[in-house]
């Protein structure tokens, strides 16, 4: 890998970089690249959370834990390091957002709001009052120059690539923005910090939520909004009543295991969460075929480049582990859009984004709030 070069016009020792540290292999490699290479870069580290035992869970993100790795990192890299107390501000934005929406039948995606709400805005913002020509992070995601300004584009290891959580980054955003980290694989970013002598090249991924360490998201959602978890009905798509749950949060659509009842019919065929009616409290379940979209409807759009009402043809993401699908979009309003698909998809979930690409440039995108089939054979 040669030198970090981040394209900035000024000599790199006058080039200040904030860089965002959580404590994970990923970002102390990202400082460790910019020391190296000669950039005058600052460590900041947020403190979002703090749940106690939680917070020495290994592989966990942002905990009291990974403060003090980050610490370590940064006095062992020579560069000052600051720990800012976001937790309020993280609360508001993050974490009961994230309450609501499962509430509301909802899968939210907690680390996009992350990015969009605090990383990438209030974070930004304290680069900025630090003197900072830069932000970087330790993203799988590469920043490129196009003919109308910077681009965002996936990371070169697709097995790592993060772009589908940056969709909501904006055009201002990415043009302070740098990922040092977009042109490498994991392997490499270790062999780093094994290079370098970090104390966390060793350190496990991140695998959770931060803030629900455990994993168990309905706990953490009944603690958040105690009594406003109620039980209710599991229907077939055909109006029979199956069973009951015990909450909409613990269901999410495309869902199989877990429903706590069998087949139906003389085939048993399996059944699936088609929908989530939060205001009847009703889980509606049916076959896979009953799955299948070709129309989606996207809220909260961001883009970062021209898409309008004209349909423009796309690849789309529609879960972060999904690979793209082939369809078109266009915008119906200031911030809607709508998805067509060219085949059928299943388990296509409200809450969980729709990221628009062409090639491996990321065009933007939006929120998921509905899906259905408008096409038949």
């Amino acid at each position: 890998m040669a030198m970090i070069d981040l394209g900035i016009p000024k000599p790199r020792a006058a080039t200040r970089v904030v860089v965002a540290m959580s404590g994970g292999v990923d970002s102390s490699v990202t400082a460790g690249l910019l020391r190296e290479a000669g950039y005058d870069a600052v460590g900041v580290t947020l403190q979002l959370y703090d749940h106690g035992q939680a917070a020495a869970k290994p592989g966990a993100c942002c905990a009291g834990q990974d403060i003090r790795d980050a610490r370590r990192v940064a006095d062992g890299l020579g560069m000052p390091h600051y720990v800012l107390d976001f937790e309020e501000r993280f609360r508001r934005a993050v974490i009961d957002d994230f309450a609501d929406s499962y509430l509301a039948g909802e899968t939210p995606i907690p680390c996009v709001r992350c990015n969009q709400r605090v990383k990438f805005r209030d974070l930004l913002d304290v680069a900025r009052d630090l003197g900072a020509d830069a932000l970087a992070t330790g993203h799988y995601v590469r920043r490129s120059i196009g003919p109308e300004g910077p681009e965002l584009r996936a990371g070169a290891d697709p097995a790592r690539d993060q772009s589908y959580f940056l969709f909501a980054t904006t055009p201002a955003q990415l043009d302070f923005l740098r990922f040092p980290l977009g042109e490498i694989d994991k392997d490499e970013t270790r062999a780093h910090a094994a290079r370098m002598g970090l104390t966390v090249a060793a350190k496990p991924d991140s695998q959770d939520i931060c803030f629900v360490p455990t994993g168990r998201y309905a706990a953490v959602v009944e603690r958040l909004r105690p009594g406003a978890v109620e039980p209710g009905e599991i229907v077939h798509v055909d109006g029979t009543v199956l069973g009951r749950h015990d909450g909409v949060i613990g269901f999410t659509v495309g869902q199989r295991r877990g429903l706590g009842i069998g087949g139906r019919g003389d085939a048993d065929e399996p059944l699936y969460v088609l929908r989530l009616d939060a205001a009847q409290r009703r889980v509606v379940v049916g076959p896979r075929a009953a799955l299948a979209v070709d129309r989606v409807r996207i809220r909260e759009t961001c883009w970062l480049a021209a898409v309008g009402e004209t349909p423009l043809s796309v690849a789309v993401k529609l879960r972060s582990a999904q690979a793209p699908v082939a369809g078109t979009v266009r915008v119906m309003g200031s911030d809607t859009a709508e998805i067509r698909l060219d085949t059928p998809a299943h388990g296509v979930a409200p809450g969980q984004a729709a990221v628009c690409y062409d090639g491996d440039r990321v065009l933007g995108g939006g929120w998921i709030s509905g899906a259905e089939r408008a096409s038949f054979p």
